[in-house]
C-alpha cells in the first residue's frame, strides 16, 4: 500500500498502554509523521517516548506491555495487527535506544544483518554496504571489528547504518544522542538530516534533549506523563517562551523593543 507524498505515513490516535498488572504508560497519545518530514518526539525521561515508540513498531508486548485504547496504523496498515517483521519489510524500521548491536558480529555483519532482514540479495546488499560506508566513513574503517570493540558513537552508527540496509521509508529513532560526544551527535544529525532531503526518508526521532529536537525537526510533539500535550512547527516551539523556560531551561526570547530609546542619564 503506497502513500502520496505529504500525506500521512503514521497516524496514533488515542492510543493508551500499560505494562504487568496495569501502570499506565500513555493516556491517550495522539500523533501524525507525513511522509518526507522529520518529527521530534520530545520529553523528558519517564514521559512515554520510549513506550510510544514500541507501540509503533509493535514491540510493546514483548517488554511486558499492551496497548488498551486507541491504534497505531503505518501505511494504511494497523500496527497492532501486523507481524513485526512484515512491517520492517514494508519500510518501518527502528533503532532502539541503547546502540543495540550484535556485539560478537563485526560491524560489518550486523550491518548485513539488516540487508538480510529486508530479504535483500548478494548483489543488493554490496550495494547497500558501499552506501552506508559512504555515509559513515568510520563504519568502513572499523568493518572487520566485533561490535562490541567499537566506541559508543561507532556503535549507534552501526545500529542506523544496519536500520538504513533495510531501506527504510520511516526511520524510529530512539534517543539516538544518548550518551555521545556533541561533535557525534551532531554528525550523526548531519546524515539524517542529508537522507531525509536527498531521498524523502521520513523520521520520528525521540529525543529528551529538546533544545537538539527542535534544531533539527520540522514538527515537534511534546510528551508529559503520558500524554501528548502539545505539537507544533518546531520553528515556532523554539520562540516559546513557556518551551524555552520549562524544557529547553532558558530565559525568555528576545523581542526587538517598538518604543523608541530613552534618553541617556547624564
Amino acid at each position: 500500500m503506497t502513500t502520496a507524498p505529504g500525506e500521512d505515513l503514521l497516524r496514533v490516535e488515542a492510543l493508551e498502554a500499560i505494562y504487568g498488572g496495569g501502570i499506565r504508560a500513555l493516556s491517550g497519545v495522539d500523533l501524525t509523521v507525513r511522509e518526507g518530514e522529520i518529527v521530534a518526539l520530545a520529553g523528558s525521561n519517564g514521559a512515554g517516548k520510549t513506550t510510544l515508540l514500541r507501540a509503533i513498531a509493535n514491540l510493546l508486548t514483548a517488554t511486558g506491555g499492551r496497548i488498551t485504547a486507541g491504534r497505531v496504523a503505518y501505511a494504511g496498515r494497523d500496527v497492532a495487527r501486523t507481524r513485526t517483521d512484515v512491517l520492517v519489510r514494508n519500510g518501518l524500521v527502528s533503532v532502539l535506544e541503547g546502540r543495540h548491536c550484535f556485539r560478537s558480529l563485526t560491524v560489518e555483519e550486523n550491518l548485513i544483518a539488516g540487508g538480510l532482514g529486508r530479504g535483500s540479495g548478494r548483489a543488493e546488499l554490496q550495494a547497500d554496504l558501499q552506501r552506508v560506508y559512504a555515509l559513515f566513513p568510520r563504519l568502513a574503517q572499523k568493518r572487520s571489528l566485533p561490535a562490541g570493540l567499537v566506541s559508543g558513537g561507532e556503535q549507534q552508527m552501526t545500529a542506523i547504518g544496519r536500520a538504513l540496509m533495510g531501506h527504510p521509508r520511516l526511520l524510529v529513532l530512539d534517543e539516538p544522542s544518548m550518551g555521545l560526544a556533541p561533535l557525534v551527535t551532531d554528525e550523526i544529525y548531519r546524515i539524517l538530516g542529508a537522507l531525509n532531503r536527498s531521498d524523502g526518508l521520513t523520521l520520528l526521532v525521540a529525543e529528551q534533549n529538546v533544545a537538539l529536537a527542535l534544531r533539527h525537526a520540522h514538527r515537534c510533539v511534546v510528551l508529559e506523563t503520558g500524554r501528548s500535550i502539545l505539537e507544533g512547527l518546531a520553528a515556532d516551539l523554539r520562540t516559546r517562551d513557556d518551551i524555552r523556560q520549562v524544557y529547553l531551561g532558558l530565559g525568555p526570547a528576545q523581542r526587538v523593543s517598538k518604543r523608541p530609546p530613552l534618553p541617556m542619564e547624564v
